[in-house]
């Protein structure tokens, strides 16, 4: 069971599933087959009964601490990033999320993190290596997300990560938003801006937040704008730090097509 190491029940065959955490197995017993995570957020319970992931099916802690999770195996597609500015069900999935109450009191009573513009600032700031401190570019960036740092709207349970890779339509044309590791409460322009800022080209941006339910003005134009900037400063410093310099570029090519000065 190559480095899995889980002291798991034996009835069980595990096959990792790619991707960058190596946290993810497709779990087999029989004729069952379901999606297995290993050390998930303790929250999803109440994102399956809201519908806005897979079904959890049940929750085991083993001998050596770790969690697994298993969530009903469904078949579909992730969305790719052209559908993630065409989709009408992203932008309310995302509102329903955003304005749930009973998301909100459940994180808030697991513990979840509030965030603040200020605070995502000093997240990047801290421990920044010297080679990004000292891009040029980077660094105007930076100084304009410092000297327009916005006033934070309603604090709500954010996704923290809601890329098109995230985004699961089943063969029954339901859509999820999963992977819920870096869920956050927050203000929702953080959300929104990741979509946006990746996504939608910047002149549609006032359509497409109009229709997701805001009375577009200035001011949240200006905050989706500053936090779709401090999401890819944030992801520019993971990368750096992962040695993952292809991806790190690719980032700060998106950023320059929205900060092009």
């Amino acid at each position: 069971m190559t480095e899995l190491n889980f002291q798991f029940d034996k009835t069980w065959s595990l096959q990792p599933i790619d991707g960058e955490t190596g946290q993810t197995f497709m779990g087999m017993k029989d004729s069952q087959k379901v999606f297995i995570k290993r050390n998930t957020t303790p929250f999803l319970a109440a994102l399956s009964r809201e519908g806005i992931v897979p079904k959890l099916v049940w929750t085991k802690r083993l001998g050596d601490g770790n969690v697994l999770t298993a969530q009903e195996w469904l078949e579909g597609e992730t969305l790719t990033p052209t559908e993630m500015s065409e989709f009408p069900a992203v932008i309310q999935l995302l509102h329903d999320i955003h304005h749930s109450r009973s998301l909100k009191n459940m994180l808030y009573r697991l513990g979840g993190e509030e965030m603040t513009a200020f605070a995502f600032l000093s997240q990047y700031s801290t421990d920044l290596p010297a080679e990004l401190r000292h891009n040029p570019y980077l660094h105007r960036v930076f100084r304009y997300l410092e000297d327009h740092l916005p006033n934070d709207g309603d604090i709500q349970v954010c996704h923290g990560d809601p890329i098109h890779s995230n985004w699961f339509l089943s063969e029954e044309d339901r859509l999820y938003l999963v992977d819920w590791d870096a869920t956050v409460l927050a203000d929702p322009a953080l959300d929104l801006g990741i979509i946006l800022g990746r996504y939608v080209p910047y002149n549609q941006w006032r359509k497409w937040l109009e229709f997701y339910g805001y009375h577009v003005t200035e001011e949240v134009l200006e905050r989706v704008y500053w936090y779709s900037g401090m999401d890819f400063l944030r992801r520019i410093k993971h990368y750096y730090e992962q040695f993952e310099l292809q991806k790190m570029n690719r980032e700060i090519l998106l950023l320059q097509k929205i900060f092009n000065f």
